[in-house]
């Protein structure tokens, strides 16, 4: 059986997003281009670390991170990756609110959580097989499966800012204490890619 590992994109002072997420600026108040140019805009330096996060059997995300906002899904809304997502793989988004299976191109089919973390988990171990499974967001959804103790593999991807923002979503908060050893470690003027291995309590 493969792992659970999750990879986030985050500020010095751990922020992954701003506050105020909507359509019109799917990070909140935060700056957006700074956080992720390492992977957009010096991809080809980061190559390994850009491939590895699509790199799963399946995926958990949050529902902020296929859309902003909640309530009734707007049936139009099929996420932010175009008909062809990267994940090409199934992903199974935590919500509220039933939607029926979205199929994608590439073999990507979002599937829509309604029971919790947990059960997400059950459905995505199922889907992987032997593979791993990639928690790809957002903060808050990784931080439930911190405190479950449920990831074993955790790849920050620090860039050298703050976030200068009073409130977003940032990684471990409300999360207990949990001991990590440092797996790997790169850096560039971009970013710093940090693979830390969850220890056991034992």
């Amino acid at each position: 059986m493969g792992i659970v590992r999750a990879d986030m994109s985050i500020t010095l002072d751990g922020y992954a997003a701003g506050p105020h997420q909507r359509l019109e600026a799917p990070f909140g108040d935060i700056d957006e281009d700074r956080l992720h140019a390492w992977m957009f805009d010096h991809g080809d330096e980061h190559r390994a670390e850009v491939d590895a996060i699509v790199g799963a059997g399946a995926y958990l995300m949050g529902r902020s991170m296929f859309v902003p906002g909640t309530g009734p899904w707007d049936p139009e809304w099929r996420g932010w990756w175009g008909e062809d997502p990267p994940y090409h793989g199934p992903v199974f988004v935590l919500t509220h609110h039933e939607r029926d299976p979205l199929p994608m191109e590439g073999g990507t089919t979002f599937h829509f959580v309604t029971d919790g973390p947990e059960a997400a988990m059950a459905l995505a171990r199922e889907a992987a097989g032997e593979e791993d499974i990639s928690i790809a967001g957002g903060a808050t959804t990784l931080n439930q499966y911190l405190a479950l103790g449920l990831v074993d593999e955790l790849r920050l991807h620090v860039v050298p800012r703050t976030a200068g923002v009073a409130d977003g979503s940032r990684v471990f908060a409300d999360v207990p204490a949990l001991d990590f050893e440092v797996s790997h470690l790169r850096h560039s003027p971009q970013v710093t890619h940090l693979s830390l291995r969850r220890q056991s309590d034992g």
